[in-house]
């Protein structure tokens, strides 16, 4: 029975799938070498949902009006700005370098100028011709600087130093705007100015070179063969505050500055001991010394402490005893005795003693103090900037009362320290244009004038600063004073019949040993009529050398008598 259900079930089978090819609904998983049997095996094929259309229908909607959007922003809503976009890449603008001003001394010759526009950078080089002693006054400057694909990042001269920083926005000019045109193949189609470049001004300084050179060259002569550090000098006009000369000794190379190209030079002159960057005459500070002593003077007149006539007695030295032990007074020595003097002759073989007197008191003599002598001293700018037209100018410094508490740990002031303030030492310090700043005020009759190296000076409402207000015969003493010492007092090395100079030196002498001193020598002339004030410094020279500033005035005096007469009248 059980066999008979088999014959039959196996006829029924075959009689129902007998018009079907098996290879038409399965995969012969066995035929197909190189296929993992199992994956296939109990699989049923499924169609594709209409959901799963649906759902690629939206996200390729999206994407088309994506599209869309981004190629109105292209085309509309940005159109023109890309449009422009696409004509710069073949527009190129290209800066056209103003030609910086020229700079001139007051008779017309050139102290900076350009040469001609170099192609590759676009810009003229800047040219200092080699005139000596000036290359404080006129300065340097820094180029238009490009990075390393070829912009320039910055598109204009910088002065650095002197008149070209000072006059920086005068001298640069105007750069102009070039388009140039160009095809694909980088070939220049077509060339447009679209704005003209406008040059520089020109600066005319009152500056005289051949003046300037001699007094450079001067002060570098004496600091070569007497040892001097450096010094520096300064000529101005007593009535306008035009600088007819100032120089700093030693200076620097400024063709070598402003190049840059010579790197190991630039080192060597910003590392040297001698300090060629600091101009010595507007921002070096010195101890003074004597050429204080015609302050002292209208200070003492004008506090009535003296009069013209008073004479004190100068034995070489004055003792001032010492009140916690009598047998250890405290001596202030003159530099030699130099018997009775009135104010005029101390002024003209400059008697230490005198103006300690006057200065401090002592014995009988009433001295005007600390207190009269800081307001004088100040009254006369010596602690206060020039306003000159220079950059880096600095200030100078007096001793009082609160400066010691301040610098020596509370310590009290002292009559000392009155006597040797007197005589411009202790913590005095003053520019050389803050002094021939003062000296040309007691030339005019008390205008402290505001100094200026452009021709012309200042405007006339600007060029007085201060206006001091004393006798006319205070004045007249004092000068009297400055004239004999240069007739009969220490000054006489100026003395010559072609010009009546009027003069006051000062040796300053520096630190503990005293071994080293500043030189000094300041003035004025004609002495009738003053028309110019100098200030000469010789910076740190042995204390017995006997050649110092004065000996370089000198030089030019003679300079001025046979080459430029015009400056004696």
């Amino acid at each position: 029975m059980h066999k008979q259900f088999l014959r039959n079930f196996k006829k029924r089978f075959r009689r129902q799938y007998q018009d079907i090819n098996p290879e038409d609904i399965f995969l012969d998983s066995a035929n197909l070498p190189g296929f993992a049997e199992h994956r296939f095996e109990g699989r049923i094929e499924k169609p594709i949902s209409e959901r799963t259309f649906f759902v690629l229908k939206c996200v390729l909607c999206i994407v088309v009006f994506l599209f869309c959007i981004k190629l109105w922003n292209l085309q509309i809503h940005k159109g023109t700005a890309y449009a422009e976009v696409s004509e710069n890449n073949r527009l190129a603008h290209t800066l056209i370098f103003a030609n910086r001003g020229l700079i001139y001394d007051r008779n017309k010759v050139e102290l900076a100028t350009n040469a001609v526009k170099d192609d590759a950078s676009g810009f003229s080089s800047r040219l200092y011709p080699p005139v000596e002693g000036l290359a404080h006054v006129v300065g340097y400057l820094k180029y238009p600087a490009k990075d390393s694909s070829g912009h320039f990042y910055e598109e204009a001269y910088k002065g650095q130093a002197g008149v070209e920083k000072v006059y920086n926005d005068s001298l640069s000019g105007k750069n102009g705007l070039k388009i140039t045109e160009t095809d694909a193949l980088g070939k220049v189609v077509s060339e447009s100015v679209i704005e003209k470049p406008e040059d520089g001004n020109d600066l005319t300084l009152s500056i005289d070179s051949r003046f300037n050179i001699e007094l450079y060259k001067a002060i570098a002569n004496i600091a070569h063969t007497r040892g001097f550090t450096g010094g520096a000098g300064v000529v101005m006009d007593v009535e306008t505050g035009e600088i007819l000369a100032l120089t700093s000794y030693p200076e620097y190379n400024q063709n070598i500055v402003t190049e840059g190209a010579d790197r190991k030079a630039i080192s060597e002159l910003f590392t040297s001991k001698d300090q060629p960057f600091l101009d010595r005459a507007t921002s070096g500070l010195y101890t003074p010394g004597s050429i204080v002593k015609p302050i002292m003077g209208l200070a003492a007149l004008n506090e009535g402490v003296i009069d013209a006539n008073k004479q004190i007695l100068s034995t070489g030295s004055i003792s001032v005893p010492n009140p916690y032990d009598k047998t250890k007074p405290s001596i202030f020595r003159d530099w030699k005795a130099l018997g009775w003097v009135d104010l005029k002759d101390a002024l003209a073989v400059s008697s230490d003693v005198y103006f300690y007197e006057v200065g401090g008191g002592f014995e009988g003599q009433k001295g005007i103090g600390i207190n009269a002598i800081d307001k004088y001293y100040e009254l006369f700018g010596m602690t206060e900037k020039t306003g000159i037209d220079l950059p880096g100018e600095s200030a100078g410094v007096i001793p009082s009362p609160e400066w010691k508490k301040e610098n020596f740990n509370g310590e009290p002031w002292r009559l000392g320290d009155t006597y040797i303030t007197s005589i411009g030492q202790y913590g005095t310090q003053v520019t050389a244009l803050e002094a021939v700043r003062w000296v040309g005020a007691i030339a005019n009759g008390g205008k402290l004038l505001v100094p200026s190296v452009v021709i012309g000076g200042k405007p006339a409402t600007e060029r007085v600063f201060r206006t001091i207000d004393l006798p006319y015969q205070t004045w007249q003493t004092v000068r009297d004073g400055m004239r004999q010492g240069v007739t009969t007092g220490i000054v006489t090395a100026l003395n010559h019949p072609a010009v009546a100079f009027a003069a006051k030196t000062g040796t300053a002498e520096l630190g503990v040993t005293k071994q080293l001193v500043n030189s000094w020598s300041t003035g004025f002339w004609p002495y009738d009529h003053p028309r110019y004030a100098f200030a000469v410094l010789m910076e740190k020279g042995d204390r017995n050398n006997t050649v110092g500033a004065t000996y370089a005035m000198q030089e030019v005096e003679n300079w001025m008598i046979i080459n430029a007469p015009e400056y004696l009248k």
